[in-house]
């Protein structure tokens, strides 16, 4: 599997797509004016606590005050820290008892240091924890942790044993008090440069608790790497062949960052001057338009149809057009295998997350089940995204999650139609002539007028002087009124206006 990064960037925005055997797999945005906030850390301070949910709001100087839950309340206790732990640990460090209920954890008017953990979402507020991690290439570094852990992608024992003894011994080397947790990437990886990994992020933890408590509000204390360098901290390096970024200032802070931290993929960061922008490269500003789209069409003829709300995200397959050359069964089998592949696509591509319902179409036999989900979930293997797929359900439904922590491409990109008010749908030009005639039949009752004047759409007023003509002549005889229309070309087709004259 060959793997391209493109980043472009512009003074308002940086996008980076993800290009796997020339077809873009994911995509993400970051807006200078609406910067994500995962990772971030605040000292915040308590501004409600909520007994009957077990969570607390805190302000950490955002217009909506972040959420945090009182699983996410983790402090170290003092008794457990190690001899030199209590010179690099923020003042706010307290005491948790395991288990406890929020009441017990947080009072209102508490400072305490927070980590973003999802970004604001629709109407919901930033989520936050106290289980603090800072991320670097191969190390997480746990502030609040002894325990050195590894990703469950690291499958062999002996590197798993090494990798676990070589960290232990370093921790202890550089008496570090703290845990970590080995990211993917380290496999393989030698001590030096785990140790070099390692001291950065301690020395960065140092610089943090430094400025906490300097800090006598609330306040950012850190603030996580932009997302064209964060890209090469996040990814694997056994696939991507190049990184090809547009502008030469990037270029220069991604370089030097490579050199550095990843000097693996330092030779791999190309600066790209081609006369064609960089996202015409793969189509990708094609894919992305079309990722905005309701519908996506399938190869075969059928289509698969996605509807975002803000509880779900439904997922519609249907056979369209593909005929099939057997019958029936088969027909369906090879529409939801297709389908299963193209919407684990989507769902990286989309950046959906949360709870996601796929409405395969249904199938009679069981080993046909077994294979289109034994399918799907081979292609969400590359999603980093963490995701759990259910079995079909008797009525032939998919139930899965996947990890959201930063909004969807659609909710970057677009806004609610200002005209259905984000419903999707407005009411048809008829059903407004019919409010309009009760409208009517209302003014008219209720002031001494002659005339009424009536102002509404183009799409509307054409109606009422075409198919509705009749039905308002009838309506002036019926209330001895002379009815006037006039187009407001600044009307939604679902606003209008009755004035008496």
């Amino acid at each position: 599997m060959s793997e391209e990064i493109l980043i472009n960037m512009t003074p308002q925005e940086t996008r980076v797509a993800i290009v796997e055997n020339g077809v873009l797999q994911e995509v993400q945005v970051e807006r200078v004016s609406k910067q994500g906030l995962v990772g971030h850390i605040y000292k915040g301070c308590v501004s409600r606590v909520m007994p009957g949910m077990d969570a607390a709001f805190v302000d950490i100087g955002l217009p909506k005050a972040a959420f945090i839950h009182s699983s996410d309340v983790a402090f170290w206790p003092k008794s457990s820290r190690g001899k030199n732990t209590q010179d690099s640990q923020p003042d706010e460090t307290i005491l948790q008892a395991p288990n406890d209920n929020i009441t017990n954890l947080l009072h209102e008017g508490q400072q305490l240091l927070v980590q973003v953990v999802k970004d604001q979402l629709g109407t919901k507020g930033a989520r936050l924890t106290t289980n603090i991690t800072l991320p670097s290439r191969y190390i997480v570094l746990l502030p609040y942790s002894h325990d050195v852990r590894l990703s469950t992608r690291i499958e062999d024992e002996e590197e798993r044993e090494r990798l676990t003894t070589t960290t232990q011994k370093l921790v202890d080397e550089l008496n570090a008090n703290c845990g970590c947790i080995l990211r993917t990437a380290a496999e393989g990886v030698s001590e030096t440069d785990l140790r070099r990994d390692l001291k950065f992020l301690l020395n960065l933890w140092a610089t943090i608790v430094e400025k906490v408590n300097k800090v006598s509000s609330v306040d950012e204390v850190y603030s996580d790497l932009p997302l064209a360098v964060r890209t090469l901290r996040d990814l694997s390096v056994d696939d991507i062949e190049v990184i090809r970024i547009d502008s030469r200032a990037t270029f220069d802070t991604v370089k030097e960052f490579a050199d550095k931290l990843v000097p693996e993929l330092s030779s791999c960061v190309t600066r790209y001057s081609g006369s064609r922008p960089i996202f015409d490269l793969y189509s990708i500003e094609d894919e992305l338009q079309k990722a905005l789209h309701r519908k996506v069409s399938l190869k075969s003829g059928g289509y698969l149809i996605f509807d975002q709300t803000e509880a779900m995200t439904t997922i519609d397959i249907n056979t369209g057009g593909f005929v099939g050359h057997r019958n029936l069964e088969e027909t369906i089998y090879k529409t939801n295998l297709e389908a299963a592949q193209a919407i684990a696509r989507q769902l990286r591509l989309r950046n959906l997350g949360g709870i996601i319902i796929i409405d395969f179409i249904d199938m009679d036999d069981d080993e046909h089940k077994r294979q289109v989900i034994r399918v799907f979930e081979k292609s969400l293997d590359r999603d980093r995204a963490k995701s759990q797929v259910c079995e079909v359900s008797p009525l032939g439904l998919v139930e899965m999650t996947r990890k959201r922590t930063r909004e969807s491409l659609e909710h970057v990109l677009c806004e609610p139609c200002t005209n259905c008010s984000g419903r999707g749908y407005i009411k048809s030009a008829e059903t407004v002539c019919f409010e309009l005639f009760r409208e009517i039949m209302r003014e008219a009752r209720q002031y001494e007028t002659n005339e009424l004047l009536v102002l509404a759409s183009q799409q509307v007023v054409d109606l009422l002087l075409d198919e509705e003509s009749t039905s308002l002549a009838e309506l002036e005889d019926y209330t001895g009124k002379t009815i006037k229309l006039q187009v407001e070309s600044l009307y939604s087709q679902e606003q209008f206006d009755v004035v008496p004259l």
